[in-house]
């Protein structure tokens, strides 16, 4: 019986990830990236939950601990520089880890790059199916048919909009913006500690990173009536109007956003479909269920590739019925996670200067909690045993 060929659009995090399990699992993955090569940089993530299994299983633990960043501290400053608090982070017992997106992916590029058929440079302008497969016309390339297509290429998904619709169709507005700069080494006093200040509506880190502190912004705001994504002097203008007056290193962190040639920008958005599946075309991380704020996106990728390799192995020559297990079983993870973006929006970035205020209050609350927690979990280890 011939390997079903699969056409998977995106090689970030869940394409690669998803071409891993195929090819094990005796498919032939093809994995189409618009960027000419993997894409560099990015936002510290953080592979937890059930993506380290998946992960495990791949044989890239080591490899994803080697790239580590090492965040020993979060603090949260006033504007004026003061420290409000001090929230300890992992001290190395939590299986998770915290890396950048761009090692992530270069970590799963590795691990498939000999079994797996890669082309950069191009994306997919057209997807007809029939009973049988189907027939995807390339930017570039010449078209070719697969038995099925996967879209894992993210919240502004090509995939989607050809097969299942206009994207805004599927995209809930939070009603904020991120944006993000890579700042020159040495931005950061302390090369491991994450600094973040708020003003209502607005929230200004800078996280360590790996030798490359990163400035995040994050603010509220109406949607901006003629919004393009892919214009950058708007994007500038947009983040040095909601930054102005706000204090600290403000003015300092806008310039060097507005003086990179290329910095990312988008409006945070959740991605929800009634279905991830269409004939023989489905969709598989933020393509599918993008969760803004929760840090998590890449972890659900990993693990979402899991599951739906897995279910094609097992009901191999039934798309159908290997698409909707994979759904049910995926959405278990995600749905929760969409029904909390809410909250952790109203505790990153509130609204007004009480929000702000009852925020820090349970911010140092739980800060207090964790020192005494990890003050008593020391004393139990260095008490002598007693002898008996």
């Amino acid at each position: 019986m011939a390997s079903p060929r699969v056409m998977i659009l995106g090689a970030g995090i869940a394409g690669p990830a998803l071409a891993y399990w195929l090819a094990r699992h005796g498919f032939r993955p093809t994995v189409v990236e618009l960027a000419s090569e993997l894409r560099s940089g990015g936002s510290a993530i953080v592979v937890r939950g059930p993506a380290i299994p998946a992960a495990e299983k791949m044989g890239v633990m080591p490899a994803l601990r080697e790239a580590a960043i090492h965040t020993t501290s979060v603090s949260l400053l006033a504007p004026d520089g003061r420290r409000i608090l001090r929230m300890p982070q992992s001290s190395g017992r939590s299986p998770a880890v915290e890396l950048t997106r761009s090692d992530l992916s270069a970590v799963l590029y590795r691990t498939v790059a000999d079994d797996v058929e890669f082309v950069f440079g191009d994306t997919v302008t057209a997807v007809e199916q029939d009973a049988a497969g189907v027939d995807v016309t390339f930017r570039r390339a010449a078209p070719r048919r697969f038995d099925l297509v996967i879209g894992a290429d993210g919240v502004h998904s090509a995939i989607r909009r050809l097969v299942f619709g206009p994207e805004e169709r599927f995209t809930k507005d939070l009603g904020m913006y991120g944006a993000t700069v890579p700042l020159e080494p040495g931005a950061l006093d302390d090369p491991h500690g994450m600094v973040m200040v708020n003003a209502p509506g607005r929230m200004l880190a800078v996280h360590p990173s790996r030798g490359r502190p990163l400035a995040m912004f994050t603010f509220r705001g109406p949607r901006v009536v003629g919004y393009d994504r892919h214009d950058s002097a708007q994007h500038k203008r947009l983040v040095a109007e909601a930054y102005a007056g706000m204090g600290w290193r403000a003015p300092e962190l806008v310039d060097a956003y507005r003086n990179h040639p290329a910095p990312f920008f988008d409006p945070l958005n959740n991605v929800r479909l009634p279905t991830w599946s269409r004939g023989r075309v489905a969709l598989l991380g933020d393509a599918a269920s993008a969760v803004a704020l929760l840090g998590d996106g890449s972890s659900m990728a990993m693990a979402g590739a899991y599951t739906l390799a897995r279910a094609l192995a097992d009901h191999r020559g039934d798309h159908s019925t290997a698409f909707r297990v994979y759904e049910t079983r995926q959405r278990r993870e995600v749905d929760p996670r969409h029904r909390r973006t809410g909250l952790v929006a109203a505790l990153m970035v509130p609204r007004t200067r009480p929000g702000l205020a009852m925020r820090n209050t349970v911010g140092r609350a739980v800060a207090r909690t964790t020192r005494t927690t990890r003050t008593t979990r020391t004393t139990v280890r260095e008490t002598p045993r007693a002898r008996v």
